[in-house]
């Protein structure tokens, strides 16, 4: 008879539907137990540090900060600070990078310092796009001056409240645009920092701004390191081999 079915087919569908019940409740179990008893993931060793959140007045917004203390860290002594811009992905490649590299170099023991947005979606808060154009007739919308406060009023401060920096040994670090404005420090604001480091600027849109007279520094100690890749887009390196003044321009006040 056509829906009726035989005593097996009853039993095998009687018997799948509890494997099938079985194995839900397990896998519901197991879900329950992991979300109750499963610790966050620890942080790899080689990035590994202090981290926190900081509310700034100058931008109006929430900033996250990255901080990796040197091996060995003593309260007594004091370590230059290392500001990376765009910490984001600067500080996971870089903090590592100088503890691995201080194995086997004299490099200095040093306090890295990532400023990071959270993101690298504009729509999720990155705003390095705002943060580090220089003021420029042809691309209004520059806040670089708004983050120079954030560096110069709020964060340097903060972190030289709670780690044993050396004031005098500030260095800030800046990729393509994080770089532009590691330039428009420097000439705005020579004295904040000690040695700069500028990898790949993009100094367009308002690149007119690195070609004006050197800034009055009041120390004579200055460093200024400028890097720009052979094999960066063109359009990105031509500034910088036309602007190829600017190292030398800059050596007065800055060293080499």
């Amino acid at each position: 008879m056509v829906g009726s079915r035989t005593a097996r087919e009853v039993l095998v569908a009687d018997k799948m539907t509890r494997v099938i019940a079985a194995v839900v409740a397990l896998f519901c179990a197991a879900c329950a137990s992991t979300s109750q008893t499963s610790p966050a993931p620890p942080l790899l060793a080689a990035i590994d540090g202090d981290y926190f959140r900081w509310e700034s007045a100058a931008l109006g917004r929430a900033l996250h900060i990255y901080v990796k203390l040197p091996e060995g860290y003593d309260p007594a002594a004091t370590y230059p600070a290392v500001y990376l811009l765009d910490g984001d992905s600067t500080y996971p490649l870089l903090a590592p990078t100088h503890l691995f590299v201080a194995f086997d170099e004299p490099v200095p023991p040093a306090i890295i310092i990532g400023i990071a947005y959270g993101s690298f979606d504009r729509k999720m808060g990155n705003m390095r796009h705002v943060d580090f154009r220089p003021p420029a007739a042809v691309a209004p919308g520059s806040g670089a001056a708004a983050f120079q406060r954030f560096l110069a009023d709020e964060l340097i401060p903060e972190i030289e409240r709670r780690y044993r920096s050396d004031p005098s040994r500030r260095i800030l670090v800046g990729q393509s645009r994080g770089g532009a404005f590691v330039l428009y420090s420097a000439l705005t604001a020579p004295d904040l920092f000690w040695g700069r480091i500028v990898s790949n600027a993009s100094l367009t849109p308002g690149e007119e701004i690195f070609f004006g007279p050197p800034p009055a520094a009041a120390r004579d100690d200055l460093k200024l390191f400028y890097a720009s890749g052979e094999r960066d887009r063109p359009e990105y390196r031509a500034p910088a081999q036309n602007g190829s003044l600017i190292g030398t321009r800059r050596r007065k006040n800055h060293g080499r």
